[in-house]
C-alpha cells in the first residue's frame, strides 16, 4: 500500500487535475463545444484512473487489516457511499438530460458566434478612427512644411537685413573704441589728481594731529596734565586713520606706554577697592591684557577675511587686493565689534585658575580697561609689521632687555614670580619693556608668598599710598622716538 501511495503522492495527480480544471476555466468561452468536451472528457478519465488508483489503495489497506479488520468502516462509509452515487449516476443519464446538453451546446455557439460579430464590428469601427487619425496626422505635417518654408524666407530676409547693416555696426564698434580709450584716458587723470588730493589730505590731517600730540606731551613735560584721553584725541580727528604707517606706529608705542601709565593704574586702584591681594590684582590686569591682545588678534583676523570676501568681487584698481583690504580697515576701524571682543576676554578670564575675584565682584569692572586694550591691539595689527606682546611664563628667567623689576622685587633673584605688564615687540625687536615681579625662593615656598599677599603692607586700607608709591617708583616702558622709522 505505501508504494501505492507514494507513486500517486509523486505523480501528483491531483495538482494535476486542479490545474486542468483552472485552465479550462479561463479558457471555455474561447474553446469551441468540441474543445470542451474534449477537456470534460480528459478530466473524467483523469479521475477515473485517480478512483482506480484509490480502490487499489482501498483494497490493500483492507488486505493489511486482516480478516474482519476495516468491516466497521466499510459497511458504514464506503457501502452507503457506493449504493447512493451509482444509482444518481445510473438515474441521471437519460435521454433527457442528453437532450439538455445538447441543447445548452447549441445556446453557447450561438453566444460565442454573437460575440465574434461584435467583435468584428469593434474591430472596424478602430480602422476608421486610425485612418481618420492618419489623415489628420498627414493635414498637421504639411501645415508644418508651409511653416518650415515661411521661417526660411524670414530668415533669408534677415539675413540680407544684416548684410546692410554689417557696416553701420562696424563703424559704430570703432567709434565706441575710441570713446572708451578717451574715457580710460580721462580716468586715469582723474584718478591721479584724486590720489593728489587724498595725499595732501593725510598729510594736513597728519600735521594737525602730530601738533595735537605735541601739544599735550609739552603739557604733560610742564606738569599741567590735561585731561584729553586718546578716545577723545581721535574723536576731534575723524581722518586719523588716514596717518601714514610710521606716524601711526610712534602714535600706538605711545598709546600703549599711556595704557601702563594711566589706565593701569585706574583700574588696579579700581580692583584694591574689592581686593586686597595687590599681586592678584595686578595679576588680573595681566591676564586681561593678554587675553585682550589675542581676542584683538582674533577679530582682527575675522574682519580681515570679511572685508576680502566683499572687496574681491569688485576689485579693479591698480593696486593689490591686500592693499585694498588694508586701507579699507585703517579707514574703519570704527567697524571693530569691540564688545564682542569684550565678552571673550571676560570669558576666557573667568575660567582662568590662576586668578580669583570675590563672589560679589564680576571682571566686568574693568571692561572700560578691556576696551581700550582691545582697541589698541587692532590698531597695531594694522602696521606693517604688526606690533603684538612677548610671551611670557611663570618662572622664567629675568631679562633685562624686556622688562623691569617692580619696585617690591628682589633685584638679585634670576627667576620671575609673575608678570605685571608685557613687553611691546616688533617681530623679534622689543619696542617697549614690560615690568615684572622676582624674588628669590618664592616659587618653591608657597606658603611665604601666600603670606605676602596677606601681609599688612597690602591691606586695603595701604592701598592708596601703595598706588601713588608704584605710580612714582614703577617708571612707564621706555618710550620709542615718534618719528618716523621708514
Amino acid at each position: 500500500m505505501a508504494d501505492t501511495l507514494r507513486r500517486l503522492v509523486n505523480t501528483t495527480t491531483y495538482k494535476l487535475l486542479q490545474n486542468k480544471l483552472e485552465s479550462w476555466y479561463r479558457e471555455y468561452h474561447i474553446n469551441s463545444c468540441d474543445q470542451n468536451l474534449n477537456r470534460c472528457c480528459e478530466l473524467i478519465e483523469l479521475t477515473s484512473k485517480v478512483q482506480g488508483e484509490l480502490f487499489t489503495i482501498l483494497s490493500l489497506t483492507a488486505s493489511e487489516g486482516g480478516v474482519y479488520s476495516g468491516v466497521d468502516t466499510i459497511k458504514s462509509r464506503f457501502l452507503p457511499w457506493l449504493g447512493s452515487s451509482f444509482t444518481v449516476l445510473t438515474s441521471g443519464v437519460t435521454s433527457d438530460t442528453s437532450l439538455t446538453l445538447m441543447k445548452e451546446s447549441a445556446e453557447k455557439d450561438q453566444k460565442l458566434r454573437e460575440q465574434a460579430t461584435v467583435h468584428e464590428k469593434e474591430m472596424i469601427e478602430l480602422e476608421t478612427e486610425l485612418n481618420t487619425t492618419r489623415r489628420q496626422l498627414g493635414t498637421v505635417k504639411q501645415e508644418l512644411a508651409e511653416v518650415h518654408m515661411e521661417l526660411d524666407d524670414t530668415q533669408n530676409k534677415s539675413a540680407a537685413t544684416f548684410l546692410a547693416t554689417e557696416d553701420e555696426i562696424i563703424q559704430l564698434r570703432a567709434e565706441l573704441r575710441a570713446v572708451r580709450d578717451q574715457v580710460r584716458f580721462y580716468k586715469q587723470k582723474v584718478d591721479v589728481l584724486d590720489d593728489y588730493e587724498r595725499q595732501i589730505r593725510q598729510l594736513k590731517d597728519e600735521v594737525a594731529f602730530l601738533s595735537a600730540e605735541k601739544s599735550l606731551l609739552q603739557e604733560r613735560i610742564l606738569g599741567r596734565r590735561s585731561p584729553i584721553s586718546f578716545s577723545s584725541l581721535t574723536s576731534h580727528s575723524p581722518t586719523s586713520s588716514k596717518l601714514t604707517s610710521a606716524s601711526r606706529h610712534a602714535r600706538l608705542v605711545s598709546r600703549f606706554n599711556d595704557l601702563y601709565a594711566n589706565e593701569r593704574l585706574n583700574a588696579q586702584n579700581l580692583l584694591r577697592r574689592y581686593v586686597d591681594d595687590l599681586e592678584m590684582v595686578q595679576k588680573i590686569i595681566f591676564i586681561a591684557t593678554t587675553e585682550a591682545f589675542q581676542a584683538a588678534k582674533m577679530a582682527f583676523r575675522q574682519f580681515k577675511l570679511r572685508v576680502r570676501k566683499t572687496l574681491s568681487p569688485s576689485h579693479h584698481r591698480p593696486e593689490s587686493l591686500d592693499e585694498a583690504v588694508m586701507d579699507y580697515i585703517i579707514r574703519n576701524q570704527d567697524l571693530y565689534d569691540v564688545q564682542s571682543s569684550i565678552d571673550d576676554v571676560i570669558r576666557s578670564m573667568s575660567i582662568n585658575p590662576k586668578i580669583s575675584l570675590p563672589s560679589e565682584v564680576d571682571f566686568i569692572l574693568i571692561s572700560s580697561f578691556i576696551r581700550d586694550v582691545c582697541r589698541v591691539a587692532f590698531a597695531m595689527q594694522t602696521l606693517e609689521p604688526p606690533l603684538g606682546i612677548a610671551f611670557t611664563t611663570d618662572g622664567e628667567l629675568f631679562n633685562e632687555k624686556k622688562y623691569r623689576r617692580s619696585y617690591d622685587s628682589d633685584f638679585t633673584a634670576p627667576l620671575v614670580v609673575y608678570h605685571i605688564w608685557p613687553a611691546l615687540m616688533e617681530n623679534d625687536t622689543i619696542i617697549a619693556k614690560g615690568e615684572a615681579f622676582t624674588k628669590r625662593g618664592a616659587l618653591w615656598s608657597p606658603s611665604k608668598g601666600r603670606s605676602r599677599s596677606s601681609s599688612p603692607t597690602r591691606s586695603r586700607s595701604t592701598s592708596p599710598a601703595r598706588a601713588l608709591t608704584s605710580r612714582s617708583r614703577s617708571p612707564s616702558p621706555i618710550r620709542r622716538s615718534i618719528s618716523p622709522r621708514r
